[in-house]
């Protein structure tokens, strides 16, 4: 059963690859979804995809890569919006 997630990561996570690892990360594990950068520094993502690969992804996240460093993971269940892929916008 497919489920979803949306998380902001605040830390020092823009300009450093960030959105590049997720990406990675959630192809990895066959999640689809988004990392996008706001404006405020925070990174949003969402991510779909069974629970156990959502459930890794959200351990990944709580340090990120190595180029990056995470204080803060905010993270809410939403319903699925059925994407296909995982882009980085």
């Amino acid at each position: 059963m497919r489920e979803a997630r949306l998380c902001l990561v605040e830390g020092c996570v823009q300009g450093v690859g960030f959105r590049y690892y997720t990406q990675q990360e959630a192809l990895k594990r066959g999640l689809s979804g988004y990392a996008k950068n706001l404006v405020d520094g925070r990174v949003e993502l969402l991510i779909e995809g069974e629970l156990s690969a959502i459930s890794a992804m959200l351990v990944w996240l709580e340090t990120g890569p190595r180029t990056a460093t995470v204080e803060s993971l905010k993270i809410d269940q939403v319903p699925c919006a059925n994407v296909s892929e995982f882009r980085t916008l």
